[in-house]
């Protein structure tokens, strides 16, 4: 028995000491690109008011300057000064089943890690059978007893290993740790997209709210003309063609409300899936006035970049389980060797397994060498490496992405300015020049169908405004999403030390 433990370590500390078949996985290097397609442009974008006025008019249009290298917070949404739009994002992370789903899965990926370790270990199972037993006459009779009816208890131990002689056993738990690492960053991309949706959804119901308020704003003014063109009318000044233009006009107007009405109430609902509540469930009123355009963004240069977008992260864990795969796929075709030892107690009665000379054993070793398998193990091979192949192109694809996603970002923040710029005075002539319309109209110094004219432009001037206004705030959203969003910040996705946790103990992303 001493010689085989002996031979048996010997075996175990040849498979440990062996290597690993396979492809060694080498982390990709920086991409090549130190900026964002954006040399040359400056990084402050322009403002559309300044000073007392922009203070003022609560108008999202200061400049808004980006700074490289620095820091984005855990929780980025605080930039925007929203007491309510922190609490909707924290009761999000408390009540989201998608965060939980996500917690969930990364929680089974460690324990498939683990159990993927127990390889390296041998397996050892119990049995005790008592067996009562009548041999025929017509065989000799049972040894040391002479008798045909007798009863055996038989207790056993059943000991086996598989060294690790060509590192498969090493690939797999290699490869069942990167599939761990990329459940862990994809619970961080879902932590991510669902805390950008829930700010994106009260920006959305914001900007709704202001087109709806703004229509129903001129809609008030244009019911007013509307009066006052049938009293015109039956005194003589005006036409019936005059006042069925401006009811025209107010009915076309009247006609949007309903769209943006259900907008609003289906933006509700948004809000209320994303923070796990019922659609009824009231939710928080968002304007825009309540949400501050930040004067000072973060920008990652494209190889920190690598490190915080939990896409990349995710692609390179699922590129390097792939390569894992491939010496799993090699190390099959390998001749293996198995170790097995069974000892154990045979005898008539319990008692007696405590005496002497009823001890029995038996150890074991066999080879085995894959010779003839129809060309499975060959094509599970090639598949591993097609797969690894994929994995890598695949990596590359979600890299290219990223740097498109921060590029697109940057040029928005620009244009968006600019544009909000233009529309802020489009909007500021055309307020201006419906009073003036309004004050001659009162003295019939313009006509019918240019006050309505005037109407319509004012109208669609202060919807773009909104929209302007609100793409401003959705712009610096998207540039947190597209950096990464600071999940490296927080200790919310750290591993427990126990791996046998409750979702509920463990991962939970609350924020202190």
């Amino acid at each position: 028995m001493k010689h085989t433990l002996l031979i048996g370590c010997a075996l175990i500390a040849l498979g440990v000491s062996g290597c690993a078949v396979g492809p060694d996985f080498k982390k990709p290097g920086s991409p090549g690109p130190t900026q964002y397609g954006q040399a040359g442009q400056p990084l402050t974008s322009q403002a559309v008011l300044g000073g007392a006025e922009k203070a003022e008019s609560g108008l999202q249009g200061g400049a808004q300057t980006l700074h490289p290298g620095q820091d984005i917070p855990a929780q980025w949404w605080q930039v925007f000064h929203s007491p309510a739009l922190d609490k909707l994002v924290r009761k999000a992370l408390d009540n989201s089943p998608t965060l939980e789903s996500a917690r969930d899965a990364l929680a089974a990926a460690q324990e498939n890690r683990l159990a993927q370790q127990s390889a390296f270990y041998p397996s050892i199972s119990g049995s005790f059978n008592p067996t009562r037993n009548k041999t025929s006459r017509t065989y000799s009779p049972v040894p040391n007893s002479n008798q045909w009816l007798y009863t055996v208890h038989t207790a056993q131990l059943n000991i086996s290993y598989v060294p690790d002689l060509w590192g498969g056993v090493r690939r797999g738990v290699e490869a069942a740790k990167a599939l761990r690492d990329a459940q862990r960053d994809q619970l961080r991309a879902v932590y991510l997209t669902l805390t950008s949706s829930v700010v994106q959804a009260a920006i959305d119901y914001a900007a709704l709210k202001a087109q709806l308020e703004t229509t129903e704003s001129l809609i008030k003014i244009q019911r007013d003309l509307l009066e006052s063109a049938r009293k015109q009318e039956k005194a003589g000044e005006f036409s019936l063609n005059d006042v069925a233009l401006q009811r025209t006009a107010l009915a076309q107007n009247e006609a949007t409300l309903a769209p943006l009405q259900k907008q609003l109430e289906q933006q509700k609902h948004l809000i209320a899936a994303l923070v796990g509540d019922m659609p009824d469930a009231p939710q928080p009123e968002f304007t825009l006035n309540d949400l501050t355009l930040p004067s000072d963004l973060p920008l990652t240069v494209p190889a920190r970049l690598v490190e915080q977008r939990p896409d990349i992260r995710t692609a390179q864990a699922n590129w390097h389980a792939a390569c894992a795969q491939v010496g799993v796929a090699v190390a099959n075709r390998l001749p293996n060797v198995q170790l097995g030892a069974t000892p154990g107690y045979a005898a008539a009665s319990i008692a007696q397994m405590a005496a002497p000379g009823y001890g029995q054993w038996a150890v074991m070793a066999m080879i085995t060498q894959p010779l003839f398998d129809g060309g499975l193990l060959r094509h599970q091979e090639n598949a591993a490496r097609a797969a690894y192949d994929q994995a890598a192109a695949d990596y590359r694809s979600t890299l290219i992405t990223a740097l498109q996603d921060v590029s697109d970002v940057l040029t928005a923040i620009r244009t968006d300015a600019t544009a909000l710029a233009d529309t802020a005075e489009a909007a500021t002539a055309s307020g201006d020049s419906l009073r003036i319309a309004l004050a001659q109209y009162r003295y019939g110094a313009v006509s019918q169908v240019a006050m309505i004219t005037v109407q319509q432009t004012h109208l669609q001037t202060e919807l773009a405004l909104a929209q302007s206004r609100a793409d401003r705030l959705s712009d610096t959203v998207a540039l947190f999403q597209a950096l990464g969003g600071g999940w490296w910040n927080s200790k919310d996705f750290e591993l427990p030390r126990n791996p046998s946790w409750h979702p509920d103990k463990g991962l939970a992303v609350l924020l202190p």
